[in-house]
């Protein structure tokens, strides 16, 4: 199980206040806009130049989804004209309307201000008033009124005001996108407070972004770069990669001046956590063995903040950055010697973890006891900051009771931990996290009762707060036993509710979005939403070359340009986006938030008669399993790991096909290994699942690569085959008579309950065209000039055997001329379809039949999903590539990809170079996101090269697109399927079993409607 451990805040320490109540805002960082509604934060910022004295504040407020600030926020010891005050916001010339009054709550009459940017329809608010000698002043996007309004009764009070923020949102962005949004609109010291923060309260994702955005801007600061680069790395062991980690850390290490005896520290912990989320705990010990430079002594403190300079001091203050002065800065913040002791403090935490691991109690115990008492006597205990830091301490003295079985200190010691976050962290992952080892112990200890209750504590508490799932991912393990165990409805239900906290972003987050743009079909709403992402989309692939740019050891006078050009055009793409964010808000469906979790009782009053959701979930290594259908549930723990489920999955992809000297090979296919997972994963509910009519599968982990269709659901036809392929003269790929899970039923794929809801109630297209064929690329035999990229490219082979458009051709004739349209040869290019601008839309179904390209053309490049098309006259790449899908302009029921392996996935990175801020790495997060975020449904995807032999993959789509007016998606597929499965040609896996379809398979490929099915032929007898 991997342990995220989180990490020491250099830059400041705040002191705790005796008895002290509630922290005022005024010397908060950052804080909160109202508590319900969009997610909207004020962020200090110390460089506004309205500010001219001592005690004056100023703010921008930002709110997710918007990539730029919606307004900013200042308090001034001066008067202040409320119409002529600079704006923060807003460098246009606007129209004024006079100044009057308004009423706003929990500050009464204020002077109000509209105001409006003729040339772009914009209209601005501004509120003012004065209390005492000091004057506030909100202004803002008339769109982000609620924001504003809260903001401004926020600074006069004082304190945080309830309130709900009710904006139009897209709900495109994830916490750790608006991390982004919010670290863009802060200075590095800012930046990197926050960063610390959001880490220490266990908001791993989060923080991750603002240390990366300290890395961008730190390249030139060595002292600076170091401390972005080692909290990266720590961020990258947390989230479960390695390797990746420990090339951060030994770039902090090269950045890092070898004298500095605080990051050196820094380094030496971090290398050490790295190790122990890897279980190696003998590497860790040796990791915290490591000398390191001294800094100054405790006892120095006072006589520093005196003016005492040390040499490790001197060093720290000489460095050529402002970052390492404010680093080095004695005024109110830990000195280095506090900072270097609290390290070592943490190091001897770190050592007590390894020891406990090697059953050293004892030895554990003294470290960890030694430990907290360092920390305490660093300013006499008063360091909230290092409250996270106790708190991990306590858990791991909770744990050292366990082992010994001394529950009342185990118990003490973990509310203890418990105590010490909730007075810095409230409401956040860490706490929660504590909650949940708590409740975990509790289980193990013979309390199930006790337990449950914690656990349903924590997950009722996880439901409102964003990127709890990382840190809770591998602590439900307990909960769902005791679940399972249980077996009632009540049980299932609440393992249901629970699985969805650690629901990753990827395509279902895509397929959330499409369903908020069509809430109500397509129009100008959808369209200026359509535009707002593509904004987004536009910011984010800036931002990374941004990044990338100034990540660059050295740059050239034309690096420098494209840099100044790209902050440039960065800044005009996030004011746009805001606008439009803010023009979102004529259209009311927008405000409306959709809630991410799904209440199994919702789930069931979906399923219609017939119809089944099973969701598969991993927790840590253990499988868990949950069938619904209208009348019933059930929680099941599956007797297996997901390990083993891996390594079954294997095997079993490559009995169906495996790649050898760039030919597909296959082999019998290890149907007994089949029939055993699909025991392992139905058996408990077998009677329930072959009664089905629909099954709705929710795959997780290595499931996410292997259709369920292909497992048999019934043992006899497996002894039949076995009995058969034992005599001498035996076809072994002769499958025919194998009861396949996929014979007799429909199977759709969702990637989570709420995009499952989202799917069966988006409105369907309004496309007036039924069909459009694109495939069968022009042969090439030379790659044009202007297509040639760099080492990365793909062979031309590549564009020499294309795919035939035969399947086409029998898709347009079902369609029939009227309705249909076939684009191949040299007009199927990547060019004329990202150029077609408004055509794509007008289609119901669009059909790829073409190369997919989802690996790497060699081991050293990064994989870059893509469609082959033709090259253009012009000059292109002759690729689709996963960025230009998602600019595609798509209005479709249904896209078919009838190329190889189109079901894989997308690294993070290529997401990213696509302008998608989360997701990536899984399968399903590749060409099949890119086309869900173009505008599709549902989606046809295969998971491995389609054969072409026997016309296998012909007769297939041939038979799918063959559909009645009204008949579901899966009940065509389905009944092609087994048409190839009844012919022992192509009754292996390989020839029927690639497709499946991600979405909801209940709905039909050819609407009944008078538009859809105008023109459409009879299907063939």
């Amino acid at each position: 199980m991997t342990r995220s451990l989180r990490i020491l805040m250099l830059a400041s320490a705040a002191i705790a206040q005796a008895g002290a109540a509630e922290t005022p805002l005024s010397i908060k960082p950052s804080f909160r806009l109202g508590d319900a509604g969009v997610l909207c934060t004020a962020q200090v910022r110390p460089t506004d130049t309205r500010l001219t004295g001592i005690f004056d504040r100023a703010y921008l407020l930002t709110c997710r989804d918007a990539a730029g600030p919606i307004g900013s926020a200042i308090a001034v010891r001066r008067a202040l004209d409320t119409a002529r005050e600079p704006s923060a916001v807003s460098a246009v010339t606007t129209t004024c309307g006079v100044e009057e009054s308004a009423n706003i709550d929990r500050v009464g009459t204020v002077r109000a201000i509209h105001c409006r940017d003729e040339a772009a329809g914009i209209d601005y608010r501004r509120y003012s008033v004065q209390q005492g000698d000091t004057s506030y002043l909100v202004e803002g996007l008339a769109g982000y009124d609620p924001a504003l309004k809260l903001a401004l009764a926020s600074l006069v009070t004082d304190r945080a005001q309830s309130g709900a923020v009710q904006v139009a949102t897209t709900e495109v962005s994830d916490p750790a996108a608006f991390a982004r949004v919010q670290a863009g609109a802060l200075d590095p010291a800012g930046v990197r407070s926050e960063a610390y923060i959001r880490n220490n309260a266990g908001r791993f994702a989060e923080s991750a972004e603002f240390f990366e955005s300290l890395v961008g801007r730190s390249a030139s600061e060595p002292a600076s770069l170091a401390e972005a680069l080692v909290n990266q790395g720590l961020q990258q062991s947390n989230l479960g990669n390695f390797a990746g980690a420990e090339r951060l850390l030994a770039r902090a290490e090269a950045a890092s001046p070898q004298g500095d005896g605080v990051m050196q520290r820094l380094i030496r912990n971090y290398r050490a956590i790295n190790q122990l989320n890897q279980h190696h705990w003998n590497e860790a010990v040796a990791a915290l063995a490591v000398t390191v430079p001294p800094v100054a002594e405790v006892e120095d403190a006072d006589r520093i903040r005196e003016g005492l300079i040390t040499p490790p001091l001197s060093l720290a203050i000489n460095r050529d950055s402002a970052s390492g002065q404010e680093v080095a800065d004695v005024g109110n913040q830990l000195t280095p010697a506090e900072r270097g002791a609290i390290l070592d403090a943490q190091a001897m935490e770190l050592r007590g973890i390894a020891l406990r691991q090697q059953g050293q109690l004892a030895d554990s115990e003294a470290q960890l006891t030694e430990a907290q008492a360092k920390i305490l006597r660093v300013r006499d205990g008063r360091v909230h900051s290092a409250n996270w830091l106790i708190s991990e301490i306590q858990v791991e003295r909770a744990l050292v009771a366990e082992a010994r079985g001394d529950r009342s200190s185990a118990i003490g010691a973990f509310d203890a931990a418990i105590a010490a976050l909730a007075e810095v962290f409230p409401e956040s992952p860490a706490l929660l996290s504590a909650k949940a080892r708590k409740a975990g112990y509790l289980v193990r200890s013979g309390d199930s009762a006790g337990g449950r209750a914690l656990f349903d504590e924590v997950v009722a508490g996880g439901a409102s707060i964003a990127d709890s799932g990382t840190v809770l991912r591998n602590l439900l393990g307990p909960y769902f036993d005791l679940l399972a165990r249980d077996g009632s409805s009540e049980a299932a239900a609440s393992m249901f509710r629970a699985s969805q906290l650690l629901q990753r972003p990827g395509v279902a987050q895509t397929q959330a979005i499409l369903a908020r743009q069509y809430s109500a079909g397509n129009d100008e709403g959808s369209a200026l939403f359509r535009l707002a992402l593509a904004r987004t989309r536009e910011i984010v692939r800036q931002d990374s070359e941004i990044r990338r740019l100034e990540a660059l050891p050295e740059r050239t006078a034309g690096d420098e340009l494209a840099l100044t050009t790209g902050k440039s055009s960065l800044e005009a793409l996030r004011a746009e986006q805001v606008k439009l964010q803010a023009q979102l808000n004529d259209y009311p469906r927008y405000k409306v938030l959709s809630s991410q979790t799904v209440e199994l009782a919702e789930m069931q009053a979906a399923l219609r008669s017939g119809e089944g959701y099973y969701k598969l979930m991993v927790v840590g290594d253990e499988l868990y399993a949950l069938m619904a259908s209208q009348q019933a549930a059930r929680a099941l723990k599956l007797g297996t790991t997901a390990s083993a489920i891996a390594s079954n999955v294997t095997a079993l992809r490559n009995s169906i096909v495996r790649i050898e000297n760039g030919e597909a090979v296959t082999e019998p296919f290890e149907v007994e290994r089949a029939r055993g997972l699909y025991v392992t994963l139905f058996g408990p509910v077998d009677s329930e699942v072959r009664a089905l009519k629909h099954l709705v599968f929710e795959p997780d982990g290595p499931m996410l690569q292997l259709p369920p269709s292909l497992l048999p659901a019934t043992q006899a036809g497996v002894d039949a085959y076995k009995a058969r392929a034992a005599k001498s003269d035996a076809d072994a790929f002769d499958f025919t008579g194998v009861d396949w899970l996929g014979r007799g039923r429909e199977v759709s794929i969702s990637v989570s309950p709420r995009s499952f809801l989202d799917m069966r109630s988006i409105a369907p297209s309004r496309a007036r065209q039924a069909y459009l064929g694109l495939g069968e690329n022009a042969v090439a035999f030379t790659r044009p000039v202007a297509a040639v990229a760099d080492e990365c490219d793909w062979p031309i082979a590549m564009w020499q055997i294309p795919i035939p458009a035969d399947e086409l051709r029998v898709a347009e004739a079902r369609f029939g001329d009227a309705q249909s349209d076939l684009i191949t040869g040299a007009a199927f290019n990547d060019s004329a379809l990202l150029g077609s601008g408004e055509q794509l839309d007008q289609y119901r179904v669009l059909h790829f039949a073409t190369h997919g390209l989802v690996t790497s053309p060699r081991p050293d490049c990064p994989p870059r999903p893509a469609l082959v098309t033709s090259f253009a006259p012009n000059g292109s790449d002759g690729l689709l590539s996963f960025r230009e899908i998602f600019d595609l302009k798509l209005d479709a029921d249904v896209v078919i990809l009838s190329a190889c392996d189109t079901a894989g996935s997308a690294t993070a990175a290529v997401s990213r170079e696509a302008g998608i801020a989360t997701g990536g790495n899984y399968a399903l997060d590749g060409l099949v996101r890119a086309f869900v975020g173009a505008g599709a449904r549902s989606v046809v995807a295969s998971h491995w090269p389609v054969p072409e032999q026997y016309d296998a993959t012909k007769r297939l789509i041939g038979g799918m697109v063959d559909a009645q007016p009204g008949q579901a998606l899966a009940d065509a597929l389905e009944k092609s399927q087994v048409r190839l499965m009844d012919d022992p040609k192509t009754s292996h896996p390989f020839y029927w079993a690639a497709f499946i379809i991600l979405g909801d398979g209940a709905k039909p490929l050819i609407p009944t409607t008078a538009v859809a099915s105008a023109g459409v032929k009879p299907a063939a007898k």
